[in-house]
């Protein structure tokens, strides 16, 4: 048993020192370009949606919402250039978006998918190796952030008229 219990522990270290070696030898490519592995997909968003919901769990209940909030919402939606890489009702992202890598989702999905905590969380901090920027570090209040979630919450059924006319000055 002990020579077992031996056995795990240097390949385990084997296993260390080759990963190192893939790692830090720059063998791994970080280029957009190129996919990564389904493993390293799969973990890293494992690791995010758990984050996120660990961390979303200290926001707040999302303040009562109306129409106002919502237009609010999409006015700061567009003024805060996330049409650009998520796009909006009626308009399409912008076409470098289509280089960052993960892609950005489409949030029309994601909102069905997040309650409203996670949403502010993730608008607020953004994601860590995705392109999605921490709109609470560019200066967002909070008041702003939760509009805009509550737009993000309602977008699957806003127009492109709607939003049109919501976000035209």
């Amino acid at each position: 048993m002990l020579k077992f219990l031996a056995l795990i522990g240097l390949l385990a270290i084997a296993v260390a020192i080759a990963a190192a070696v893939f790692f830090f030898g720059g063998f791994y490519s970080v280029a957009a370009t190129n996919a990564d592995p389904a493993a390293v997909e799969y973990m890293l968003v494992q690791v995010r949606q758990a984050s996120i919901a660990r961390h979303a769990k200290a926001v707040p209940a999302m303040p009562p919402e109306d129409a106002d909030t919502v237009r609010a919402g999409a006015r700061a939606y567009s003024e805060r250039g996330c049409v650009n890489c998520h796009g909006a009702p009626g308009v399409d992202w912008g076409k470098w978006s289509e280089g960052l890598r993960p892609d950005p989702p489409d949030l029309k999905e994601v909102a069905t998918q997040r309650p409203p905590n996670e949403l502010f969380w993730v608008i607020k901090n953004g994601i860590k190796m995705t392109g999605m920027p921490s709109f609470g570090a560019a200066g967002a209040s909070d008041d702003e952030i939760w509009k805009i979630a509550a737009f993000v919450k309602r977008l699957a059924t806003v127009t492109p008229e709607d939003y049109k006319s919501w976000t035209t000055p």
